[in-house]
C-alpha cells in the first residue's frame, strides 16, 4: 500500500528541540500548519464544514494506527484544519511493551513528554491501559483539564477516548473513566465533534463529523454512565471511519 510522506520543517524541529530543553512557549497550531504545508500528497478533508463556527467543543478521534506511522500526526491534521488552538490530551508516557529497553526508554519518554506538554500548553494523561499506581496522576490530569475549561473561555479539548495504539488501528471500547471524562466535560457545556483519522489512497484523511451531545440517561449507576457514554462516543467516531477500521462498533 502507498503511504503519504511525512516530514518536518528543520526550522520547528529546532525549535521545539530549544524550546523542551529551555522550556519557552509554542503554538501548536503554528507548527501543525507548517508541517502539514509538506505533506504529500496534501491533506484530504471530508466534512469540513462540521467544524463548529465557534469554540467550545470536544474532538473526539480514533487513535489511528499501523506500523510506521507517528501518532503525532492525528494531532497536527486535526489541529491545521480548527481556527483556533486545540488543548490536547497527550500520553505523559511510552511504555514500549516486551521491549528490553522499556524501562529506560520509560524513563526518557516521561521527560520528554511532560516538557512537550508544558512548551504546548497540553494536559499529559498516564499511558494506557491504565495502572494502579498511576491513579493519583490521572485524577489529577483530569481536574487539570477540567480548570482548563474554566479558566478559558470555549476551549477547545482534543480527546482520543481509546488513549493508545490499537491492534490494526481498529476501534476498541476505551478503559473504564473515558466515558465518565467525557460527561465530566458534556457537563461544562461543550459540544462533541467526532474526527476520523486514517491513511486510503496514499493520502492522510480527516473525516469530521456532525455535533453530538453524548448525554445519557440519570437512573443509571456510575459505571452504567461510564460504559454507555463511552459506547455513545465509540459509534460517533465509527461513523466517520471506513468500515474496516471501525472494529467493534462497525
Amino acid at each position: 500500500m502507498k503511504y503519504p510522506i511525512y516530514s518536518y520543517p528543520s526550522n520547528t524541529i529546532t525549535g521545539l528541540v530549544r524550546d523542551v530543553i529551555f522550556l519557552g512557549q509554542r503554538v501548536f497550531r503554528d507548527d501543525a500548519l507548517a508541517c502539514v504545508s509538506r505533506l504529500i500528497p496534501p491533506l484530504r478533508v471530508i466534512g469540513r464544514e462540521n467544524i463548529p463556527a465557534g469554540s467550545g467543543y470536544v474532538i473526539t478521534v480514533n487513535h489511528y494506527y499501523r506500523s510506521g506511522f507517528a501518532a503525532q500526526w492525528m494531532a497536527i491534521a486535526i489541529s491545521s484544519i480548527v481556527p483556533s488552538n486545540i488543548h490536547w490530551i497527550m500520553t505523559g508516557e511510552l511504555t514500549f511493551p516486551g521491549k528490553w529497553y522499556a524501562p529506560l526508554g520509560m524513563a526518557v519518554s516521561r521527560f520528554i513528554l511532560k516538557r512537550g506538554a508544558r512548551v504546548y500548553g497540553f494536559t499529559a494523561m498516564p499511558p494506557m491501559p491504565p495502572r494502579p499506581c498511576d491513579a493519583e496522576a490521572r485524577a489529577e490530569a483530569v481536574r487539570a483539564v477540567l480548570d482548563y475549561t474554566k479558566q478559558v473561555k470555549d476551549a477547545i479539548i482534543g480527546l482520543a477516548p481509546e488513549g493508545g495504539d490499537q491492534v490494526g488501528g481498529k476501534l476498541t471500547m476505551p478503559a473504564p473513566g473515558a466515558g465518565r471524562f467525557g460527561l465530566l466535560l458534556a457537563a461544562r457545556g461543550l459540544r462533541f465533534v467526532p474526527v476520523g483519522v486514517y491513511e486510503s489512497d496514499g493520502e492522510l484523511c480527516l473525516h469530521v463529523g456532525e455535533v453530538y451531545d453524548p448525554a445519557i440517561a440519570g437512573n443509571l449507576s456510575s459505571d452504567e454512565k461510564d460504559k454507555q457514554a463511552a459506547q455513545i462516543m465509540m459509534e460517533h467516531i465509527a461513523a466517520v471511519l471506513p468500515s474496516n477500521l471501525r472494529g467493534k462498533f462497525a
